[in-house]
C-alpha cells in the first residue's frame, strides 16, 4: 500500500508538473479533513507522510487524567500505564489511528479534497507559466467557437481569441493551427483566463522581433506601430548603429523577412517608416509615398498642416483615408492635408480677414467667435447678422462692406450693397477721375509753356 502511494505521488508530480511537497501537503490536509468529519474538530490529531515507508500516518493525542470527563481528548491513568508504565497525570500521549477506520464517506471526502487541491495546484502552475509569457506569441489549435470568440487549445489550457481581437475577414475552422499575441492572463475560480489577439499593434512588434535579429537584439528599435488589421500597417524604425539600415534590416534580402510577417498576417501591407526626432521629417516619412510640398507644425496643439501638390492629394490621404489615418496614429499628432491651390486660397482669405478686421478696428477673434471665418461669409451676411459681432456698429458695417467692394474681396450680393454706399463709391471714382484729369491738363500746359519759351 505504502509503495503504491509513493509511486502515485512521484508519477503525478512528474506528469502534471506539480511539486511533490505540495502533493504531500494536499494528502495530509485531505486526511486531516476526513478525520475531523468523522470524529469532530475536538479531536487533537497530527497527520504526517512517512516517506520511508510511503504511508500517511495519523496520531491522536490524549491527556492522562485521574478521572476522564471527555473520552475524545482524555485517557484514564490506569489505561495509559498499559501503554507506558512511566506515564504521569497531565502527560500527553499519542496513539496511531488506522486510516482504514475512517469509513467509506470519509475516504470519499478525502478523495474529493485531493482531486480539488491537485486541480487548484495545477491551475496555479498554469497561471504562473502564462503570466510570465505575457506579451509573447503563443501557438494553438482552434477548438470551438462561443459567444466571446474562438477558443484555442494551447495544450495544457485554453485561450480565447475575442471577436474584437481578430483580423477582420479572417476565417477559421476547427483544427486550424493559429498564432496569436498573449495580451492578458486573469486568475479566476474556474481557472486562468487567457486572452490572445491577432490585431494588436504589439503583435506586429513581436513578429518583427522573431523574424529580424537586429530588432531582437535592439540594434534596430521599433518606435511605433499603427495598424488597420488585415489591410495595412505602418511601422516606424530607428537604427542605433550607423552602419545598419533599419529599413533594409526589416525587409531582408529580396524581402524575405517582411514577407514572412505579411504571410502570417494574411497579406496585410506593411510600410516601413524611418523614425525621426524632427516631427516634420517624421511626418513626411510617415505619409510616404505621397510627395510633400511643405509642413507647418503647431507644437502646442500637436497639429500638422501638410501641403501637397494637387495631384498628390489622393495618394496622401489614401484609400478611405487610410494613409493619413495610420500616419496620424503613428505620430500621435492630428494631420490636416491641403492641396497647394486650396492652401493658397486659404491664405488669401486669411489675409482678407486681417484687412477687414483692420478696417473695422475689431479683433479678428471677435469675427471667429461670431462664426465668421471667410471674407465670403462676411460679404454675404446682412447688417443684422454682422451686428452680432462684438464691438460692431452700423458705421463699421458700412466700412466693411465698402472695403469688400473697393478691394474686390468676396462675392458681394447686390441686395446687400447699400445705395448710399454705391453713390459714395461712384462719387469717389468721379473725384479720382477729376483729379487725374486736372493733373493731366496742368502737365500739358506746362509742356506748352516750355515750347513757347524755346521758340522765343
Amino acid at each position: 500500500m505504502g509503495s503504491e502511494l509513493k509511486k502515485a505521488i512521484d508519477q503525478i508530480s512528474k506528469d502534471r508538473g506539480i511539486d511533490k511537497d505540495l502533493l504531500i501537503d494536499t494528502l495530509e490536509e485531505a486526511v486531516r479533513s476526513s478525520v475531523a468529519r468523522k470524529y469532530g474538530d475536538a479531536m487533537d490529531i497530527e497527520v504526517n507522510y512517512n516517506e520511508e515507508i510511503g504511508e500517511i500516518e495519523v496520531y491522536q493525542f490524549k491527556v492522562v487524567a485521574e478521572e476522564v470527563t471527555d473520552e475524545i481528548s482524555e485517557i484514564v491513568l490506569s489505561e495509559a500505564k498499559e501503554h507506558d508504565p512511566n506515564v504521569q497525570v497531565d502527560d500527553e500521549m499519542g496513539f496511531k489511528l488506522k486510516i482504514e477506520d475512517l469509513g467509506r464517506i470519509a475516504a470519499q471526502s478525502a478523495k474529493q479534497v485531493i482531486i480539488q487541491r491537485m486541480r487548484d495546484a495545477e491551475q496555479e502552475i498554469i497561471y504562473d507559466e502564462y503570466k510570465s509569457r505575457k506579451n509573447e506569441i503563443v501557438s494553438g489549435i482552434i477548438q470551438r467557437r462561443d459567444r466571446s470568440g474562438w477558443i484555442i487549445n494551447l495544450g495544457r489550457t485554453e485561450a480565447v481569441l475575442p471577436k474584437n481581437e481578430q483580423i477582420p475577414r479572417e476565417r477559421y475552422k476547427r483544427g486550424d493551427r493559429v498564432q496569436a499575441f498573449l495580451i492578458d492572463v486573469q486568475k479566476e475560480a474556474r481557472g486562468p483566463q487567457i486572452t490572445v489577439s491577432r490585431s494588436h499593434p504589439d503583435y506586429m512588434t513581436a513578429l518583427f522581433k522573431r523574424e529580424v535579429p537586429e530588432v531582437d537584439d535592439d540594434t534596430v528599435k521599433i518606435m511605433g506601430v499603427a495598424r488597420d488589421p488585415g489591410l495595412r500597417a505602418k511601422v516606424a524604425v530607428n537604427s542605433l548603429d550607423r552602419d545598419v539600415d533599419p529599413v533594409g534590416a526589416c525587409v531582408g534580402i529580396r524581402g524575405s523577412r517582411i514577407q514572412n510577417i505579411v504571410q502570417e498576417l494574411r497579406g496585410e501591407r506593411i510600410d516601413i517608416v524611418v523614425w525621426s526626432q524632427d516631427i516634420a521629417v517624421y511626418a513626411q516619412n510617415a505619409l510616404s509615398p505621397a510627395v510633400i510640398a511643405r509642413i507647418t507644425v503647431d507644437d502646442e496643439e500637436k497639429v500638422l498642416e501638410v501641403v501637397v501638390p494637387d495631384d498628390q492629394l489622393t495618394v496622401a490621404i489614401g484609400r478611405k483615408g487610410q494613409n493619413v489615418k495610420l500616419a496620424s496614429r503613428l505620430l500621435g499628432w492630428k494631420i490636416d492635408i491641403f492641396t497647394e491651390s486650396r492652401y493658397g486660397e486659404m491664405n488669401a482669405s486669411s489675409k482678407g480677414m486681417d484687412q477687414l478686421a483692420s478696417v473695422a478696428e475689431i479683433s479678428l477673434e471677435n469675427f471667429f467667435s461670431a462664426g465668421f471665418e471667410t471674407v465670403n461669409q462676411i460679404a454675404s451676411a446682412s447688417e443684422e447678422i454682422l451686428m452680432t459681432i462684438e464691438n460692431m456698429t452700423p458705421s463699421k458695417v458700412a466700412d466693411i462692406k465698402s472695403a469688400i467692394k473697393l478691394l474686390g474681396m468676396g462675392d458681394v450680393e447686390s441686395d446687400y450693397v447699400d445705395e448710399s454706399l454705391r453713390l459714395k463709391i461712384e462719387s469717389l471714382e468721379k473725384a479720382e477721375a477729376a483729379v487725374e484729369e486736372a493733373q493731366t491738363e496742368e502737365e500739358n500746359k506746362s509742356e506748352e509753356d516750355q515750347i513757347s519759351d524755346t521758340d522765343k
